[in-house]
């Protein structure tokens, strides 16, 4: 059986996300969307909130499960059985950082091994922090976010149209 993790911080998981996933999924028997605990990084959701919008964003995806982990992605990997990491890449930007990771995993770990899914297209633009950005301002993400997400997203910045305080212009 061939099992595969999906890292990130799925700060809220996007259309390009469910894109990767469901290719994976198609690629792999089981595949774990797994959200990375940074303790660096100051995420919008808490890990609960990511977790359980995978989820929902993954329903329709029988092989597919949501978990989380904090450490190294190779240790998780082979916790979980998994012999492959999937990362997706949108731009060559992405591929130096990502490249730099995997050749670290796989020198911490060389039975685990990272194979890179290029974006679609459509998704190539598309980051959770653009997300994050467009919806504090009020604009609609409702065609970059599984539909689940966006009443999640707007609660949590409390944001409507306009996006702005009544007193930011001024």
């Amino acid at each position: 059986m061939s099992k595969a993790i999906c890292p990130g911080s799925f700060d809220p998981i996007t259309l390009g996300h469910v894109d990767i996933i469901e290719r994976a999924a198609k690629t792999f028997d089981e595949v774990v969307v797994a959200v990375a605990i940074n303790e660096t990084k100051q995420p919008l959701f808490d890990r609960e909130a990511r977790v359980r919008m995978i989820r929902e964003a993954c329903a329709h995806l029988k092989n597919v499960s949501a978990d989380s982990f904090c450490g190294l992605m190779v240790d998780y990997a082979e916790a979980q059985g998994a012999r492959v990491i999937v990362k997706g890449l949108r731009a060559v930007s992405d591929f130096e950082s990502e490249l730099q990771m995997a050749l670290m995993n796989r020198n911490l770990n060389a039975n685990v091994e990272t194979l890179f899914v290029m974006t679609s297209a459509e998704h190539s633009f598309l980051s959770s922090r653009i997300v994050k950005e467009i919806a504090g301002f009020g604009g609609d993400v409702s065609k970059l976010v599984p539909p689940n997400v966006v009443p999640v997203l707007l609660k949590k910045l409390g944001r409507g149209k306009g996006g702005c305080p009544a007193d930011a212009n001024e």
